[in-house]
């Protein structure tokens, strides 16, 4: 065997095996709940906003930890489906917005994240959302057409796929990527990444399934998903999308953005301000 054979199929088996470990590892790639520990780093109550901390049971026995933050003023309510990575305590920052915004806001961790129960996996991750759902409108006695489902990062194709199963009032949407496959094929070009993808998470055509007013937010400076995802979900929700472009990064633009994040999301809002 010459050397250049001996590179070549060294390079081959390199490829297979960077293919096989995407294939079978993806899930590790994709779902990050040990990204700043398990554990709380904090409370809403170290920012003096009053909260209840509950179990909400899924249809397949998990129990998901949450936070439910009633305003005794609100105007509307907001479900809130988290990123890939960290686990509620991490979203101390959203909740106080969202807490000014005179929101009530039910957030949860997913299965496998935070106090959660058992693994992550993308139909559990939606079974957990639809579950969240019911203890929003059985439990708080939220009447749907008050209810805001906002999704941010991969949140966004949880609450996408639930936008399009029951009764809201809008659906925001941030930060989000089109579809796993979409995404990934820009990082891993190299790769038949249509062919290794056990993970789908297709929020383009979630959106396309859901006629619910939707509010499509997304950063130009985004480093992690780009903002042509945002194009894309814009071009499949048709006239009921709206574009809210914001500044910063992928997880501090809401932070960057300041105001004009505040009034975009409050102006949106406003259409949810159903009378209990």
């Amino acid at each position: 065997m010459t050397i250049l054979t001996r590179i070549v199929v060294l390079a081959a088996l390199l490829y297979l095996g960077i293919a096989g470990a995407v294939f079978i590892f993806q899930s590790r790639l994709v779902f990050l709940p040990e990204v700043g520990g398990r554990e709380w780093s904090g409370t809403p109550e170290s920012l003096g906003l009053a909260f209840r901390s509950i179990d909400i049971q899924t249809d397949d026995g998990e129990t998901l930890s949450a936070w439910w933050l009633p305003h005794e003023d609100s105007v509307a309510t907001v479900l809130f489906h988290h990123g890939n990575a960290g686990n509620i305590s991490h979203r101390l920052d959203s909740l106080d917005l969202f807490h000014r915004l005179d929101a009530n806001v039910l957030i949860f961790d997913y299965r496998g994240y935070g106090r959660s129960t058992g693994r992550p996996s993308e139909q559990g991750l939606y079974r957990d959302a639809r579950a969240a759902y019911d203890w929003v409108i059985g439990k708080a006695q939220i009447p749907s057409e008050n209810l805001v489902l906002f999704g941010r990062s991969l949140g966004g194709a949880v609450a996408a796929r639930l936008a399009g199963e029951v009764e809201a009032c809008a659906l925001i949407i941030e930060s989000a990527f089109s579809s796993i496959e979409a995404i990934a094929s820009e990082y891993y070009w190299w790769l038949p990444v249509g062919q290794l993808a056990r993970l789908h998470f297709p929020t383009d055509e979630f959106l396309a399934d859901t006629d619910l007013p939707t509010l499509i937010v997304h950063s130009r400076e985004d480093e992690i998903v780009p903002f042509s995802h945002a194009e894309r979900l814009l071009e499949v929700s048709g006239n009921r999308a709206k574009l809210l472009e914001i500044q910063g990064s992928h997880n501090h633009g809401f932070l960057t953005s300041g105001s004009a994040y505040r009034e975009g999301l409050a102006e949106f809002m406003a259409q949810c301000n159903a009378v209990e």
